[in-house]
């Protein structure tokens, strides 16, 4: 492939001619290659639900923290990947970073099907799949070098939306590919159940090892280096000293931190409150991911400050709606403010992300973009283990909720005051192309 010497995506005439072109192919190997991090990442969000099934002796307090710990080392490698992309470029990151899921891939497909492995070993895989965590800074920084801003909503909506839909993909396909023996011959002996059913819970890993390689390959091959994409790390830096570059971070937090760390946590919740329904965990994650595209047009239409105001309010209701359902352990109520709360954390995620190439320069955009979703990251960690915690020690998760509600009202202030009010400095709630320079 030819190399690209010149990016001048604001340009009409060179986005026409060449530049929609490629930015459109990387953006459609982004997707996959991001979807596959996401599946590493959130793998043990259900392979944990198993984990005592086939005779593993594990508390509920470690089996949330394995599913917590890959949101802890993630979101923690997702600086380093924010600032590696400027340093070694976007193809050459993007090859790197999702060829190296293959080893707590292969590690965890190994480690389930003996019980006596060790816990530490576990903690250690699920540190592992903290690799996966990490793409999404460099993934969506990559791609935001891409677009011209008018469309950068719209595309940072579809990487980070579909590439988030790895959650929702391992929590569908892993209940149904265990259950089948026929890589049994390569991937080792099934796993008898209290009912007396075989599975083989190995196979929810080795199932993602030929599509990383193939992706790998996909990527070297068809993902292109920006010339304008390449800054040091220094350069990138120079963001932390920025007001906004934080203020949007706790944004970030409040939408794609809920996402992500929900998104880790349902499946034990369920297993938890109504364990008869544990299946139905990938519906969360799934209907967050598939509105997060939503949220990016939206707000490259009306503003992103708008649509995220919006949405921390319902938010804040969903999470009042779940604790009073879960007190009268109503499961339908449950589910449906469960997964309105889901989709209004989708929306966020597009809306707060639409925000941050409208308020900053394109050569800081990237590594903010980079640098917020590695906070917002935590909550992956953080949620479960909260929930984890609640749990715990007051016996319901419902502790854990009016925590979240308490964050929801902050950064309802936050947007209101710096982006909405009509004397806040940056307004980007009525005309997001309109940018003033960032202080």
């Amino acid at each position: 492939m030819a190399r690209i010497t010149e990016w001048k995506p604001e340009n009409n005439e060179f986005w026409e001619r060449e530049g929609k072109r490629h930015a459109r192919r990387n953006l459609w190997i982004s997707v996959p290659t991001l979807m596959l991090a996401f599946i590493v990442w959130q793998i043990w969000s259900v392979v944990a639900v198993r984990l005592n099934d086939i005779g593993f002796q594990f508390t509920e307090e470690q089996l949330f923290t394995l599913a917590a710990i890959p949101g802890l080392v993630g979101a923690s490698l997702r600086f380093v990947y924010t600032f590696a992309l400027g340093k070694f470029g976007g193809r050459n990151w993007i090859v790197f970073s999702t060829g190296i899921l293959i080893i707590p891939t292969l590690g965890i497909g190994f480690a389930v099907q003996n019980p006596e492995t060790p816990y530490w070993v576990m903690l250690t895989l699920a540190a592992l799949c903290g690799l996966g965590g990490g793409n999404f800074s460099s993934a969506s920084a990559n791609i935001s070098f891409f677009f011209p801003k008018k469309e950068k909503g719209t595309a940072l909506g579809i990487n980070g939306g579909l590439g988030n839909m790895g959650v929702s993909v391992v929590q569908f396909v892993t209940p149904l590919i265990i259950v089948i023996g026929t890589f049994a011959a390569i991937g080792g002996e099934g796993q008898l159940l209290p009912n007396g059913q075989e599975i083989w819970l190995q196979n929810a890993a080795f199932i993602w090892v030929i599509p990383i390689i193939v992706m790998t390959i996909i990527a070297y091959f068809g993902m292109d280096n920006l010339p304008t994409a390449k800054q040091s790390v220094k350069d990138q830096f120079i963001i932390v000293k920025r007001k906004h570059t934080w203020i949007m971070t706790i944004l970030y937090i409040a939408t794609f931190g809920s996402f992500i760390g929900y998104g880790a946590a349902f499946p034990l919740l369920l297993r938890s409150q109504f364990p008869e329904y544990v299946a139905l965990a990938f519906l969360g994650a799934f209907l967050a991911a598939a509105a997060r595209p939503v949220g990016g047009w939206i707000s490259d239409k009306v503003g992103g400050a708008r649509v995220t105001a919006y949405v921390l309010v319902i938010m804040s209701l969903g999470a009042l709606s779940v604790i009073y359902f879960i007190d009268q352990q109503n499961f339908v109520g449950f589910l449906v403010s469960f997964l309105l709360l889901f989709i209004a954390a989708g929306i966020g995620s597009g809306s707060t992300f639409q925000m941050i190439p409208v308020i900053f320069p394109a050569k800081e955009a990237a590594p903010v973009l980079g640098f917020t979703a590695a906070f917002a990251a935590y909550g992956s960690f953080f949620i479960p283990h909260l929930f984890g915690w609640s749990v715990s020690n007051t016996g319901t998760p419902v502790t854990a909720l009016y925590f979240f509600i308490g964050f929801y009202a902050i950064s309802i202030l936050l947007n209101w005051y710096y982006y909405q009010r009509s004397r806040s400095g940056i307004k980007v709630s009525d005309a997001p192309i309109k940018r003033k320079r960032v202080k």
